[in-house]
């Protein structure tokens, strides 16, 4: 039932072909008079081509790719074409339109997302009959009487059954417009129930001072942004509730050295420590750093899988004794058998790897520690609201002095060879350089192949030097070592996907190329961008596709105008919006299911306002009433069985 239609047809206007206005968007109720005839135009593009009647007057039917609803299509039957029309050569035509089952009662005809094997038909019957058992079932509404009357909003019952079979337009938007609020007031009461849980009294107090000392003895100066990030956690760290703030920052901002300068205090108060980083290349790259920035006077220790077991022992046995200060490390952190004597401070490196559920573990083996969340990840204000909706944020939007600007370039695909040359000639100087690929394997969609291409470089282009691949289908170990040697700089040329984007730290390589880089979010390539310009020599991001579209080419365009990442982050919002923006790696993030920040914040706010007003007169939404509203909550935290809120 909450399985919404992504649109709705309104196929009482159906317009005969005659009528139809190139550019226009409409609806034809027609005939396949032939069946769809399919051609190859090159690897990875299929296009099917049908005539389509009226019973007065044809138009062509034009298919990119879609062999499944090609298929669909039996000549001589009757359906619904939803699309843009376009003229060619004096000839009307459609190009991939919406295609429905004929419906002779006209009407509003929600359209839902489907998948090969499953008619829309199919799906509506379904949602149809779980509505009527549901119907017959005792319900309790979610929302409290007194919000639906405050906000003027319609009864589940309502809503539910028209945002499934509305007769009109009015019926959808007030269908659309509860459940939207419904969304994000459970999404605000989480929020704030999980910064009540959050809220817990300091039980010990910290002299903030010896961060001063600390920050007198780097050999670089703090940024007014570190500086800033600096003052807010110092003050949270001397407050009466424990700290729990975000660190928000650019690629190469200097949040670890922020980090470390809590961390320094932290035990020279004789407080322990922990830092959680998502791999264990990047634990291994804070645990040196932290080394050399706190010298002999902390001892530091590295928690990994990848260690000895003897190791593992020795350094376990520290913790728990109080001899280590600061421990830094994977998952490995989180095991059962980690025990600390006075952990105080939790640090979470890159936090959207790991959701709440995993920052709450390591957490518990402490009584109410100060958690620190360190992100590299540019998000737009209006999600980090959402996401980080438990915690106070510090930005640092400030580089450190001596960083250069990363020139970026986009272009197609004849500038192969010239970027082949102009890598050969860093990579001869002794730098490095990344290339990375959407597709681990050869795809259907002829995207390049990590595997293929590596292949093919290390035996034609680039015989002549090591070249390495990296792919997240690879064991963790081999992923290790590849990114091991690279860093060491044994290999100079890794070909790559994504794997890369966080976790890997290495100033030599000053060259990232990207194949078809039509297929990243912009955020993401922004993120891989991050991984050059980290030494002191100028670097190259070189953005390769082909795509021909006016959206791409404007999204790419950006790429190359700034090194902004929460610029780049704003317009990826607004291009993609927020269900996207994250892709498959965003695993702290509830799921919405038809709320959409960017065109619903003023809902957002009356929905937070809302959920504020419910928590002032029941905390923890332990009333009877508010026990549907409780078990909602619970189920949006939700992630792999394990829930975020107590």
């Amino acid at each position: 039932m909450r399985f919404y239609p992504r649109a709705y047809l309104d196929f009482a206007n159906c317009k005969p072909i005659r009528d139809l206005v190139p550019g226009e968007t409409a609806c034809v109720r027609a005939v396949v008079g032939t069946a769809p005839v399919g051609a190859m135009i090159r690897k990875g593009l299929t296009i099917y081509r049908s005539v389509l009647t009226d019973g007065d007057d044809t138009m062509h039917l034009i298919i990119f790719n879609s062999r499944f609803l090609a298929e669909r299509l039996q000549q001589g039957e009757t359906y619904l074409f939803y699309g843009k029309v376009a003229e060619n050569r004096g000839v009307l035509e459609m190009t991939n339109p919406l295609v429905e089952e004929d419906s002779e009662n006209g009407g509003f005809l929600p359209v839902y997302p489907l998948t090969a094997g499953l008619s829309r038909l199919q799906l509506s019957r379904i949602i149809q009959n779980a509505l009527a058992l549901w119907k017959q079932e005792e319900h309790t509404e979610l929302l409290p009487e007194t919000v639906r009357h405050d906000y003027s909003l319609c009864h589940e019952r309502y809503a539910l059954t028209h945002i499934h079979a509305p007769t009109s337009l009015e019926e959808v938007q007030i269908a659309r417009r509860r459940l939207i609020f419904e969304e994000l007031f459970v999404l605000q009461c989480g929020m704030a129930l999980l910064r009540v849980q959050g809220r817990q009294r300091s039980t010990f107090r910290v002299d903030t001072s010896f961060a001063a000392a600390f920050e007198a003895r780097l050999p670089f100066r703090f940024t007014n942004a570190q500086k800033r990030a600096v003052q807010d956690c110092l003050r949270d760290l001397s407050g009466a509730y424990v700290m729990n703030r975000l660190i928000q920052g650019d690629v190469g901002s200097g949040k670890t050295a922020v980090a470390a300068a809590l961390l320094y205090t932290m035990a020279k108060n004789g407080l322990q420590s922990a830092l959680m980083a998502p791999t264990e290349i990047l634990a291994k790259q804070h645990y040196e750093t932290l080394k050399v920035l706190l010298g002999d006077e902390v001892r530091v220790v590295l928690l990994t899988g990848g260690i000895p077991a003897k190791e593992k022992r020795a350094v376990k046995q520290a913790l728990k004794t109080g001899e280590a200060d600061i421990a830094v490390g994977t998952h490995a952190l989180l095991t059962g058998d980690v025990e600390f004597s006075a952990l105080s401070l939790v640090v979470t490196d890159e936090q959207h790897r790991f959701g709440v559920r995993q920052r709450s573990v390591l957490t518990e083996k402490a009584r109410a520690p100060h958690v620190l969340v360190m992100s590299a990840t540019p998000i737009p204000r209006t999600l980090s609201l959402m996401i980080y909706g438990d915690l106070d944020i510090s930005v640092i939007d400030e580089l450190p002095g001596g960083r250069k600007k990363i020139l970026t370039y986009a272009v197609d695909g004849s500038y192969h060879t010239r970027i082949f040359s102009f890598l050969k000639k860093h990579l001869d100087a002794g730098e490095q350089g990344y290339i990375v690929c959407p597709a681990v394997e050869e795809s259907e969609d002829g995207l390049l192949s990590a595997v293929e291409y590596a292949k093919t470089l290390s035996e034609k282009e680039f015989s002549a030097y090591q070249v390495g691949l990296l792919h997240g289908k690879m064991k963790p170990k081999e992923k290790t070592d590849v990114m091991a040697r690279f860093a060491a700089g044994e290999i100079r040329l890794l070909v790559s996907t994504t794997v890369i984007e966080v976790g890997i730290d290495v100033p030599n390589a000053t060259v990232m190329v990207i194949e078809n880089a039509e297929r990243f979010g912009l955020s993401q390539l922004h993120q891989l961008r991050g991984r050059v310009g980290r030494g002191k020599a100028q670097s190259y991001c070189i953005l390769i596709s082909d795509a021909k579209g006016e959206a791409a080419r404007a999204r790419l365009e950006l790429m190359t105008k700034t090194n902004d990442g929460f610029a780049v982050a704003e317009f990826d919002l607004k291009q993609r919006g927020p269900g996207d923006f994250f892709g498959k790696r965003q695993h702290g993030l509830p799921e919405l299911k038809i709320a959409d920040l960017l065109d619903d914040m003023e809902t957002l706010q009356q929905a937070k306002h809302a959920a504020l007003d419910v928590l002032n007169t029941d905390r923890r939404l332990e009333k009877s009433e508010h026990r549907a509203l409780r078990q909602a909550v619970q189920k949006l935290f939700t992630q792999n069985g394990e829930t975020a809120l107590n």
